[in-house]
């Protein structure tokens, strides 16, 4: 709401002792050269850039915007960005506590203000998602008329939790999670910016580290954390916030592992041997260091699909449609709820039963290649589809297997010099036992000779 005299006692107080609000809310970015990441959406001429100009707009107005990204990403930031570099009249709802009645109240403000004082009103609707359609509904009227420019801002995907008519009006903005360079320029502002923590504490490189996996990306995490320890550290009358304290505030341990080194590599090797071996235990704990320690989930979902095949094959032909729609919902969810769905596909894999028939077919296949076993494609095989095709030969006496029995047609396939050699040696695994059956009845039926 408007800063009324309370808020403005509050903020004065606040002012003149900053450790009264907390460190995330004193490093708020005052402008938007301060703020980290989301430079996507910073370019010159963007609908932030413009939000916060001065106002006029010429005969292209300002845009009412929604902004879309996880905790932590800016969002209430940049409105309060907004707020500070403009004159115009900022006010800020929640629609956790606010309902129609208070939005009708700010949009009879903004009309007064508009017609008695030229003033225009931003209005910073934060958790839009949680109003229901009939408060969005609303909204309709001030934003279509420009009563206020709405800075909308909500976790969820707003296709589904924001009514089509309120996003025609306005333009989505997304942002992303802030990477982890990002967080250690924030991180580094903040122990030596006055507004901070002034100098008064260091931060080693490795608790540094542990910070940043602690993040996930969440500034607003970051800093909590980062005050937390300070307090802590300054409680045992030491200027430097260890590791160890820092894994004391926070409850949780820093796991050894370097995602660019060897540990990166020797964990992500224990995972898949793991899921090989069936341990299924053992599996599940290389993945929660992995997780924990801040890895990319699409690293961990490629790594399970290529599992899927190399180790599981067509013993389990589900299981890598499995790994595959892992994948795919990794990409979009991403953590924490991704973690979910790599331990389903990390505990169906290493329960399915497992072959590496597939794997060891074409790497026979291909070393036969490499040494030139390659061959012509044998006449009747190859394409007749142009002309004079039939006087080169091609294409003739080929047998077309849909006119034959059970569909086999006896007849060479491969190039001579490989007509009998055999690169599936199946197992009989779990599904895999049919497909033993089935290649040792078409073998025979194409009259193939054991090599």
């Amino acid at each position: 709401m408007e800063a009324d005299l309370f808020t403005a006692a509050a903020e004065e107080r606040q002012e003149k002792n900053p450790s009264a609000s907390p460190l995330a809310v004193r490093m708020r970015p005052r402008t938007l050269d301060e703020v980290v990441g989301q430079q996507h959406l910073l370019k010159p001429g963007s609908p932030l850039r413009r939000l916060v100009g001065d106002g006029s707009g010429g005969p292209a107005g300002q845009s009412s915007v929604v902004l879309w990204g996880p905790p932590g990403t800016g969002k209430t930031t940049l409105a309060h960005v907004v707020s500070r570099a403009t004159d115009r009249r900022f006010v800020e709802l929640s629609a956790i506590s606010a309902g129609v009645k208070e939005v009708r109240s700010v949009i009879d403000g903004a009309r007064r203000a508009a017609g008695g004082f030229g003033k225009e009103t931003v209005l910073f609707l934060d958790e839009i998602h949680r109003f229901s359609k009939a408060q969005q509904d609303s909204l309709l009227p001030a934003v279509e008329n420009r009563w206020v420019t709405l800075i909308a801002a909500t976790t969820e995907n707003p296709y589904f939790s924001v009514i089509s008519p309120l996003l025609s009006r306005s333009l989505l903005l997304t942002l992303e999670p802030l990477t982890d360079d990002d967080l250690r320029a924030l991180l580094r502002r903040t122990l030596a910016d006055e507004r901070g923590l002034g100098e008064a504490f260091t931060l080693p490189e490795d608790a540094e580290e542990h910070l940043l996996r602690l993040a996930g990306g969440d500034a607003r995490r970051a800093l909590t954390a980062l005050e937390a320890a300070a307090g802590a550290a300054q409680d045992k009358g030491e200027t430097e916030i260890a590791l160890q304290t820092l894994e004391e505030t926070v409850d949780r341990a820093a796991v050894k592992y370097d995602r660019d080194g060897d540990q990166h590599y020797d964990v992500a090797s224990a995972l898949i041997k793991s899921i090989r071996g069936s341990d299924v235990d053992a599996a599940l704990h290389y993945l929660a260091r992995m997780i924990e320690a801040g890895e990319d989930p699409r690293f961990i979902a490629r790594r399970l699909m290529i599992s899927a095949s190399e180790d599981i094959g067509v013993a389990d032909p589900g299981a890598l449609p499995i790994a595959v729609a892992a994948a795919q919902a990794v990409a979009m969810i991403g953590f924490p709820e991704a973690a979910l769905t790599l331990s389903h596909a990390t505990i169906a894999l290493a329960l399915a039963p497992k072959s590496n028939s597939a794997t060891r077919a074409i790497q026979e296949a291909m070393a036969d290649v490499r040494r030139g076993h390659a061959g012509s494609v044998p006449p009747h095989l190859r394409d007749g589809h142009y002309k004079s095709a039939k006087k080169l030969g091609h294409a003739q006496g080929y047998v077309y297997p849909h006119d034959q029995p059970n569909a086999i047609a006896a007849q060479q396939y491969a190039p001579d010099a490989l007509k009998d050699r055999e690169y599936y040696t199946p197992t009989r695994n779990g599904a895999e036992a049919r497909y033993a059956d089935a290649v040792e009845w078409t073998r025979k039926h194409l009259g193939r000779k054991r090599s």
